[in-house]
C-alpha cells in the first residue's frame, strides 16, 4: 500500500485515485498509451484499495478547496467505496467532487444519483462529443448505448446534485465544442471546455 499513490495534490484540491478500471478506452487518455503519471505522481495501482486505505491517505479534508475522485479510472465503478469515502469527507468538513464518464447508471444497472445526493457536492461529467459517432470514435466504449446513457445521466444529475458541469476537450478531431456546450446547457448543466493535457 505504501507504494500506491492513493491521493495527490494539484493546486488547492486533493485528488483520490481509487481505481484504474474504466468502461471507456479513450484514445486521448494517457493511460491508453501506457502512461499512468499525472504531474509528478505515478497512479499505478497494484490492488483495489479499500475504503480504509483511501481514508488513511486523506489528512484533513477541510484543508482543501475540494476532494476530487479522479485518478486514471472511473470512480463510480467502485460505487460502494466511493460513497463510504465521500461520507467520511463530508463528515469531516470537506467538499466532494466526482469526475465521471457519466456511465454510472449504465454500469451499475440502476439510478445511483439518489445514493450520491447526500455526499457528493459536484459532478464533472465527460461529455466529450456532440454525437454518438464522434463519441464512439474517441472514447471506444465497452458498453452499448454509452453516449445516450451518458446524456441521460447529464440530464438527470441536477435533480440530485446542485453543481453539475459537462466537459469536452477542445482540439479532438470532429469534436464541435459549441455543439457540446448546447447539449450541456439544454440539460440544465454548466459546460467547461478542456484542453488535452490538463487533468482535473
Amino acid at each position: 500500500m505504501e507504494n500506491q499513490q492513493l491521493s495527490y495534490v494539484i493546486g488547492d484540491s486533493l485528488y483520490l485515485n481509487i481505481t484504474d478500471r474504466c468502461t471507456l478506452e479513450c484514445a486521448f487518455c494517457p493511460k491508453t498509451q501506457g502512461v499512468l503519471q499525472v504531474h509528478e505522481y505515478d497512479l499505478t495501482l497494484d490492488h483495489r484499495p479499500s475504503s480504509q486505505e483511501i481514508i488513511a491517505a486523506i489528512d484533513n479534508p477541510a484543508a482543501y478547496k475540494e476532494v476530487v475522485f479522479c485518478g486514471y479510472g472511473e470512480p463510480t465503478l467502485r460505487l460502494k467505496v466511493l460513497l463510504e469515502v465521500a461520507k467520511y469527507i463530508k463528515a469531516h468538513g470537506g467538499r466532494v467532487r466526482v469526475n465521471t464518464d457519466g456511465l454510472a447508471n449504465l454500469a451499475n444497472k440502476r439510478n445511483v444519483l439518489p445514493e450520491m445526493a447526500d455526499c457528493v457536492d459536484a459532478l464533472s461529467i465527460s461529455l466529450n462529443a456532440q454525437n454518438a459517432e464522434v463519441y464512439d470514435r474517441h472514447c471506444q466504449p465497452a458498453l452499448a448505448g454509452s453516449f445516450e446513457q451518458m446524456l441521460e445521466f447529464v440530464a438527470e444529475a441536477p435533480t440530485y446534485i446542485a453543481d453539475v458541469t459537462a466537459t469536452a476537450i477542445d482540439g479532438l478531431e470532429g469534436v464541435d465544442i459549441e455543439a457540446c456546450r448546447k447539449l450541456a446547457e439544454a440539460r440544465g448543466v454548466k459546460f467547461r471546455r478542456r484542453v488535452l493535457d490538463v487533468v482535473g
